[in-house]
């Protein structure tokens, strides 16, 4: 894929904040009025690792780590621009994510997706995460499909 880079950054870099405007865009149609509920859990400040995709020099994607614990890291804000859906850009943004989870020590993702994201679901699966117990916050949320991968 010679048209996608990958830039390293964090929550206040300007594209990956444009971004999570079209992602929260996106699922507000997917959600409707329960997507408020959601949005408690998606405040972007101080996140220290976010990863851009870029094809060319537009921005097209986007993902993000938050530490969860000692030794699991969150995996939040996964969006690719629906124009540059099929070109496995958000399965790039994830290797990277969990290589930088690597690089700083955390054992495991997690991750928490929804019902109405089965593209996103199966992105996971085939990533080999696996679907596991609700955590924190999205325990006893109907919507709420949480997914965990030990890291190597």
């Amino acid at each position: 894929m010679q048209n996608l880079t990958l830039k390293r950054t964090d929550s206040d870099d300007p594209d990956f904040r444009t971004l999570v405007i079209s992602l929260d865009c996106d699922l507000e149609l997917r959600y409707g009025a329960q997507q408020s509920f959601f949005n408690q859990f998606n405040k972007l400040d101080k996140i220290k690792n976010v990863v851009v995709a870029y094809w060319g020099n537009v921005a097209v994607g986007c993902g993000a780590l938050r530490a969860y614990n000692d030794t699991e890291m969150e995996v939040k804000r996964m969006f690719v621009a629906s124009e540059h859906r099929g070109k496995g850009i958000a399965k790039q943004l994830l290797n990277e994510l969990e290589a930088w989870a690597v690089t700083l020590q955390f054992k495991k993702c997690i991750l928490e997706t929804g019902t109405n994201q089965p593209e996103a679901i199966n992105l996971y699966l085939k990533c080999g995460y696996e679907i596991t117990e609700a955590y924190g916050n999205y325990i006893g949320v109907e919507n709420s499909i949480c997914m965990s991968k030990v890291l190597t």
